[in-house]
């Protein structure tokens, strides 16, 4: 049998389990190098502000853009209005329309309890003040990541956040790329400013002179972006340290070897870290989509990227049943994870851990990157055991009532003197003792 690309391993076998250990655990690594790099971009801005923004600016994107540039103006917005063509407009709105449909059931409400005698109990759901988008620019700004705009923007606005901010990489001659500006318009944000990579997340985190301080930074990045979102973490809230993207399709007999082939590749061009797998119950199927794979390589634009992904971390196991397979992916817990099965809605409530799962041959993961509506930011790396996509959570905070009329307090005051002197911190059992004596 000629070799092909993807391997395939019988599962569970002794070298079927070290491959997915390899996969499982290339998670996301940061140098020491790194670390200090990006720490030290963090504090220039935070101390040097606008200053510190030039200059990184000038070095690394656009060396001629100053300060006074670095906010898009109203003039450039209708500028690019008139340089997108009609069917993007009409795509960009119909993924508008879905996704705005799709993060409205997420809407938390405002509650109270009174259902014990004397006791006011509720929770007060709030939206940010102010949140920051990060859109990394593609290749120069020739692939701007329009999606990106959408996914952070859009749940931003549904949660009523009063400012939203988008920070994008600008090109050489200090522009930014037009359907970006078209697409953040349209969905309300309302300052975009032309600076990328650590330099922008300081900017969001910290503020500048001319960047406005933001409350909660998402969106991808390359792993100057990732890292400096990680280090930031706890000034401001971020969406997930995402890493590489993966896609884990579970096939049987049933599948379509073509369609099967194409959903790896789609996530194998992205980075020669992403992952591809394919988690069958038939040999046939195994061996028919290697095939595919090897013969739609050879037309991919991006067939360099895609080879490495699949050599590295690509790989197709060959299970005893369906259920194995499920157990598989449970265990690898993966970003995208789609069902090619005769009755993939059977199956659904044995999955446990996934970021988004696609069901049945016609919903390809891309079109959850683009139009379906559920976010594509999803957690990565086997953090789909804890983790959830980017929603409108991530922009609210949820604040406690707590109200005790005086009956319900003295019903209740010795248990809780009891509780604060078992920790032994006599000051809390105190201020109930206080007013215990006052009744008396």
């Amino acid at each position: 049998m000629k070799q092909t690309t993807m391997k395939i391993y019988n599962y569970p076998s002794r070298s079927a389990n070290a491959r997915v250990a390899s996969i499982v655990n290339r998670g996301l690594s940061f140098k020491k190098k790194d670390y200090i790099a990006v720490t030290r971009i963090l504090e220039d801005v935070r101390k040097n502000r606008d200053k510190a923004l030039v200059k990184y600016v000038n070095r690394y994107d656009s060396p001629d853009l100053d300060i006074k540039s670095i906010q898009v103006t109203r003039q450039e917005i209708d500028a690019a209005a008139k340089k997108v063509d009609r069917p993007f407009i009409r795509s960009l709105n119909r993924a508008i329309s879905q996704i705005k449909a799709f993060h409205k059931q997420q809407l938390s409400k405002s509650w109270i309890n009174t259902d014990r005698q004397g006791v006011f109990l509720g929770q007060i759901v709030n939206p940010v003040d102010a949140a920051g988008i990060y859109v990394p620019g593609g290749k120069g700004g020739n692939t701007p990541l329009v999606s990106s705009v959408l996914m952070g923007a859009i749940p931003a606005k549904i949660a009523g956040v009063q400012h939203i901010s988008m920070a994008t990489p600008p090109t050489k001659d200090g522009s930014v790329n037009p359907h970006l500006l078209v697409a953040a318009q349209k969905v309300g944000v309302d300052a975009i400013y032309k600076i990328g990579s650590a330099w922008a997340i300081a900017a969001l985190a910290y503020g500048t002179e001319t960047v406005k301080k933001t409350d909660v930074i998402v969106g991808p990045g390359n792993i100057y972006v990732t890292l400096a979102k990680k280090i930031v973490a706890g000034t401001v809230g971020i969406d997930m340290i995402a890493g590489p993207s993966e896609i884990l399709v579970i096939a049987d007999s049933t599948a379509n070897p073509e369609f099967t082939a194409s959903d790896l590749l789609s996530q194998a061009e992205h980075d020669p870290l992403a992952s591809a797998m394919l988690v069958t119950s038939s040999g046939e199927m195994a061996k028919a989509v290697a095939d595919a794979v090897e013969k739609q390589l050879k037309n991919l634009s991006r067939k360099e990227i895609a080879v490495e992904s699949i050599s590295r971390y690509g790989a197709i196991m060959v299970t005893s049943d369906i259920a194995a397979a499920i157990e598989l992916s449970n265990r690898i817990a993966p970003e995208h994870l789609e069902l090619h099965v005769k009755e993939p809605f059977e199956h659904i409530g044995q999955i446990r851990n996934a970021g988004a799962v696609f069901l049945g041959d016609y919903t390809p993961e891309p079109v959850g990157d683009y139009i379906a509506g559920p976010n594509h930011v999803l957690p990565t790396a086997g953090t789909a055991r804890f983790a959830s996509a980017l929603s409108v959570d991530h922009f609210i905070k949820k604040t406690s009532l707590i109200h005790y009329s005086r009956d319900a307090f003295m019903d209740e005051a010795k248990d809780i003197i009891r509780l604060a002197e078992i920790e032994g911190l006599d000051a809390h059992a105190n201020s109930i003792k206080i007013r215990l004596n006052k009744q008396t």
